[in-house]
């Protein structure tokens, strides 16, 4: 089952690293879902979030971070949601499919600054923010998996063996 794959929070000082080496502090919608969810344990799927997402906590963020440094954008100075060729350093990674595409928290100043965006590795682009923020996404998600539909292209459903899946089309 999607849920029992899920962790709880870690050690709090996994956000601290993730700060002092990134030098970004996760907005306070972040850190309140990192403090009950802690992502999956040795990146097992659980996919969460639409259309293919599992959740990572902190310490796989800073992981995702790291192993992104060698897509970033030659050209930094932009505002947050705003379109990018390259994976941005002052994104946060929260989800990831497993084949290298990520849901990230943007962090870049502008009025959108904690919106979550989408960033397809193939393409090396992020078009458009998926959610205005963690907590939109979260709102979002639930709403769909409480009423049982669509958000997007996807609609959630539940495997014979008990796995959430999210069905696109």
């Amino acid at each position: 089952m999607t849920g029992s794959e899920l962790r709880t929070a870690e050690d709090p000082a996994a956000v601290l690293a993730l700060s002092k080496e990134t030098g970004l502090v996760p907005p306070e919608e972040l850190r309140t879902w990192w403090s009950v969810c802690g992502g999956t344990a040795n990146l097992a799927f659980a996919e969460v979030l639409p259309p293919f997402y599992t959740p990572i906590g902190p310490s796989d963020s800073l992981r995702s971070w790291r192993l992104k440094r060698g897509f970033w954008p030659p050209e930094l100075d932009s505002e947050a949601g705003t379109p990018t060729t390259g994976f941005h350093p002052m994104w946060l990674p929260i989800a990831f499919d497993g084949c290298g595409d990520a849901l990230a928290v943007d962090l870049r100043p502008g009025v959108l600054s904690g919106c979550v965006v989408e960033w397809d590795r193939e393409c090396h682009e992020m078009v458009k923010p998926e959610w205005t923020s963690v907590t939109e996404m979260l709102d979002q998600v639930a709403t769909a998996l409480e009423q049982r539909s669509r958000l997007g292209h996807c609609e959630p459903l539940v495997t014979h063996d008990g796995r959430l899946d999210w069905r696109t089309g």
